[in-house]
């Protein structure tokens, strides 16, 4: 098998740089880890999962689709280089995977297959966690996979795009303990999984009273930050800005936390009221999606626990919903 040192994965992915597009995690002047060009800071992509969702790099906060004066109008230019995009965590590839399931149903979304088609989505796991910490093993649902053993990256190349990569590598590796990393992977007990689960079927049943999600919208302050950092949110807004003549339409994120994002011109507003919205996040991954796509679509990345200034991230209201009402 190949694999690669720390020291060889830099040199690696430089290499690339004339054929892709490279981001990966790199540690910025101010200390937090990001997705970004190499020159942007130190490699970094030991450390857990990223605070800012991967998939932002095809569906970005804001995205200029095109300029319009007068008469005429441009779209956005096209990437000159295929992404290659390195650090996504198995929970993060299963996150895309629905990402990219949403946006090709029923109307395709080119704009963002645009930068995702090309791409190349690298996972990253084994002993690279925080501290050590053994991370899943995606073990697929990427093109490809570097398996930290705790000294080198052990590479599994999925996909032709994949292997593509891979045979640019000349490290080999005869020693490659994949099996035992494997065996680690699969012995790792998610209870969040369970109570994720349990959950779900709880609201399904609509055993989960008003009054509980009047309790999580007094603790909400509708700083959003929970659609803001969740890779399977997908809801956009669009807008058009004119700058001295030149109309910019954009198109951003936006989310279900806000007063607005429901209101109908007529005034009505079907989330008029803050209990709604705070029972809109959870229901629609848990119970929405669950009846349209046949599976909840919270992956447990851990994000929106982690920014929520009020702990009601969604792994702390599920074990409210599981303690109270299962």
């Amino acid at each position: 098998m190949k694999a690669l040192t720390s020291a060889e994965m830099k040199s690696f992915l430089k290499s690339l740089t004339g054929e892709y597009d490279v981001r990966a995690p790199v540690r910025l002047e101010d200390g937090t880890r990001a997705l970004g060009h190499l020159d942007e800071g130190r490699l970094a992509i030991e450390g857990g999962p990223i605070a800012r969702k991967p998939n932002d790099i095809f569906f970005p906060q804001f995205d200029v689709i095109l300029n319009a004066k007068g008469n005429k109008f441009k779209v956005a230019d096209s990437l000159q280089k295929p992404l290659f995009v390195i650090g996504f965590t198995a929970e993060d590839c299963e996150c895309l995977e629905f990402v990219d399931k949403f946006y090709s149903e029923n109307f395709r979304d080119e704009i963002y297959f645009a930068k995702r088609d090309k791409a190349v989505i690298a996972a990253v796991s084994g002993k690279c966690g925080k501290d050590g910490e053994m991370l899943k093993i995606a073990g697929g649902k990427c093109d490809l996979e570097f398996i930290y053993d705790g000294s080198k990256y052990i590479v599994c190349a999925y996909t032709l795009k994949g292997k593509k990569i891979e045979e640019k590598i000349k490290c080999e590796e005869k020693s490659a303990k994949i099996d035992e990393l494997k065996k680690l992977s699969d012995s790792i007990h998610n209870e969040d999984l369970e109570i994720l689960k349990k959950a779900g079927e709880l609201i399904r049943k609509n055993a989960v009273p008003d009054d509980f999600w009047k309790e999580i919208a007094n603790r909400c302050i509708s700083c959003t930050a929970c659609n803001i950092a969740c890779p399977t949110c997908t809801c956009f807004d669009v807008c058009d800005h004119d700058r001295e003549r030149v109309i910019e339409r954009i198109r951003m994120w936006d989310s279900c936390q806000l007063d607005g994002f429901m209101r109908e011109a007529s005034g009505h507003n079907p989330l008029g009221e803050e209990y709604l919205r705070a029972r809109r996040r959870i229901h629609h991954k848990l119970a929405a999606d669950y009846e349209r796509w046949g599976h909840i679509t919270c992956f447990l990345c851990g994000r929106c626990d982690d920014v929520c200034p009020t702990n009601i991230g969604i792994k702390s209201v599920n074990r409210e919903i599981v303690k109270r009402f299962g």
